[in-house]
């Protein structure tokens, strides 16, 4: 049985959470709880609507006294104030130069007893209905040889999400539903292992939504509901296009700060 980690930073780091919360009057709506295995590794696969996401996962597993070690980007973990804390609560960075590296680190954790947390859609999903999913969790879990754990959240995106204001007023809403474990076969096929992960999230949150209890603010207020509810969210498509177009952009930025950079000075002797 591998040594588990001393956690000295994800408790405070959850307390302080909480309080935030609390204090934003965020009403959360938790079900499925009893689904979280009370111990061994598994891959937690949730969607993706808003920034705090992960966040508001983490909380579906606290009951089971259980906690989740994140997958998330490099730069975070280089950022002078966060980076301390990813790495404090023994998050796993994943570095675009070397994603295969990445891949092993969470596959170990796994293998090793923890909950591991993975964004299938890889980016928020700006039409706020499930995208394409990638299928680096089910492979993990093959790998592994532990099962997946699907979560929904629903609400999130009204209170923080892609080329929008954070709206912090009181009384939001969150509703998030765990669903059954199911573990894939280590000889199966990661693509097929990942519809069926697609087909459960999907039933899920259509629960989710059906059961969610925010009410509508004033004025014209659709813009977080998705056009296959008759809201005005763009469409998986248009959603499509914009992920293209901001992917271009943030490609552009790199390239521009890598030029601006200053060639590395000489050496008298090179």
């Amino acid at each position: 049985m591998p040594k588990r980690q001393r956690e000295l930073v994800y408790p405070p780091v959850i307390r302080t959470a909480k309080l935030v919360f609390s204090g934003l009057g965020i009403r959360f709506d938790i079900t499925g709880t009893e689904h979280v295995p009370a111990t061994g590794g598994a891959v937690v696969a949730i969607n993706h609507t808003g920034y705090l996401d992960f966040t508001f996962a983490g909380l579906a597993v606290l009951p089971r006294k259980r906690l989740v070690r994140f997958m998330a980007k490099k730069e975070v973990f280089d950022h002078k104030v966060s980076g301390p804390l990813m790495r404090g609560m023994h998050h796993i960075a994943v570095d675009r130069a070397s994603g295969a590296e990445s891949y092993q680190a969470a596959v170990k954790a796994l293998a090793g007893g923890e909950m591991v947390g993975v964004f299938p859609e890889a980016t928020i999903s700006q039409s706020f209905d499930l995208k394409e999913f990638k299928t680096g969790a089910a492979r993990m879990a093959m790998e592994a040889g532990v099962p997946i754990l699907p979560v929904v959240i629903w609400g999130s995106q009204r209170i923080f999400t892609k080329h929008r204001k954070k709206d912090l007023r009181r009384g939001a809403h969150v509703r998030i539903v765990v669903g059954e474990t199911f573990t894939p076969d280590p000889a199966g096929n990661a693509v097929d292992v990942t519809a069926e992960l697609k087909t459960r999230m999907n039933a899920l949150l259509a629960e989710a939504r059906a059961t969610y209890k925010g009410e509508p603010y004033d004025g014209d207020d659709s813009w977080w509901i998705p056009s296959s509810m008759g809201g005005t969210a763009p469409t998986l498509e248009q959603a499509a296009e914009r992920d293209r177009a901001d992917k271009e952009r943030k490609a552009t930025k790199r390239a521009a700060k890598r030029a601006a950079k200053p060639a590395p000075r000489q050496s008298a002797g090179g």
